[in-house]
């Protein structure tokens, strides 16, 4: 954030966009010895891809599941899978620089606080403001690591002269461990716990036992998400441009790589605002006092695939409206006038002038 306390007066030259004033043109964000320079700003959209990957490893007897613990179609395939389990779209802002104007000092005005974004957004005057901007993408902690079920074999399973009869004698021990758990919970165990936490305890050992060796028949799954991200920032309608592809087998690809199937982005500019009449750059443009800020239009962003709309949101858009002036006479000496701009679209958000005692 960058905060300019503007002890002179407050003057915009009448810079509009690209073509109308290019004194301006050789100015960058911030203050100058002639005063400060602004953005206005227009939007982009994040879309946030939300993929899990799921990993499959089969267990040292998963032909025996069947057999000794009747649980069918266990596979003896190691596999990797994805899905995308989420998908969500946000907009943010980032300068216009075709909507550049100068802020020049005049001592005729009341002491001005402007504030900019980092990026040299106007985003307030003589008040605070929400900076907003997107959040940083989640980070998901990784799968814990499943229980070694060797830890619980017994010297007799370890040195079974085969593994059909490992998979018999493991299955017994699985038998047995359910049965035990079965008799504490009914209260019938011969050595019963002394208290509710030791019997919580017992049971929950009693559960990562079973979990752990019937691991060794089913196999493990684990499943870990990943956050993909991907910006646009349209200056006109954009159709059926490919995003990004998926693959079921590779997860997010590039547009390019056909092992995955499309996802396209639509935005369309909704036409909510009527357009100005371009401004003549042969005619000389008059110098006016005054804060110019967006009038924004709206747009829609629009995410489908081979079946269909996926999700859809509108937001304001500064670079489908217009600009316009807020008079200079509203930062005369006579009052104290507060601005907030929206931090996306570069609207008024909130305005008062109010009159010193």
């Amino acid at each position: 954030m960058k905060r300019f306390i503007l002890s002179l007066s407050l003057l915009i030259s009448s810079l509009s966009f690209v073509g109308a004033q290019t004194a301006v043109s050789s100015y960058t964000p911030g203050v100058t010895s002639e005063g400060a320079v602004y953005f206005l700003p227009k939007t982009g959209v994040r879309i946030t891809v939300y993929v899990q990957k799921t990993t499959y490893k089969p267990g040292d007897l998963c032909k025996y599941a069947d057999k000794f613990l009747r649980i069918k179609n266990v596979s003896p395939d190691a596999s990797v899978s994805y899905q995308i389990i989420n998908m969500q779209q946000e907009a943010f802002a980032v300068a216009d620089t075709s909507k550049r104007f100068a802020v020049k000092f005049d001592a005729k005005t009341s002491a001005t606080n402007v504030r900019l974004s980092e990026d040299g957004i106007l985003m307030a005057i003589n008040t605070d403001y929400n900076p907003g901007g997107l959040k940083p993408l989640p980070t998901f902690q990784a799968p814990k690591p499943a229980t070694n079920p060797r830890k619980y074999l017994s010297e007799e399973i370890l040195t079974a002269g085969s593994t059909a009869k490992m998979a018999e004698l493991t299955a017994l021990e699985i038998y047995e461990i359910r049965e035990s758990r079965n008799l504490l919970t009914r209260g019938q165990a011969e050595f019963m716990p002394q208290d509710g936490e030791q019997l919580r305890l017992m049971l929950n050992k009693l559960e990562e036992q079973d979990l752990a060796l019937t691991s060794l028949f089913t196999g493990t799954t684990v499943c870990d998400t990943t956050a993909f991200s991907f910006t646009v920032i349209p200056d006109k309608d954009i159709k059926q441009e490919i995003l990004f592809r998926f693959s079921q087998k590779l997860g997010i690809v590039d547009a390019d790589d056909l092992s995955g199937s499309p996802y396209y982005i639509n935005i369309m500019d909704l036409n909510s605002v009527p357009l100005a009449e371009p401004l003549d750059p042969k005619k000389k443009q008059k110098q006016v006092n005054g804060i110019y800020i967006n009038v924004p239009g709206k747009l829609r962003s629009t995410i489908s695939n081979m079946q269909g709309r996926v999700l859809s949101n509108e937001y304001p858009a500064g670079q489908f409206g217009n600009v316009e002036l807020l008079s200079g006479a509203l930062f005369n000496k006579r009052y104290t006038t507060r601005l907030v701009l929206h931090p996306i679209s570069g609207a008024v958000e909130h305005l008062d002038a109010e009159q010193p005692k």
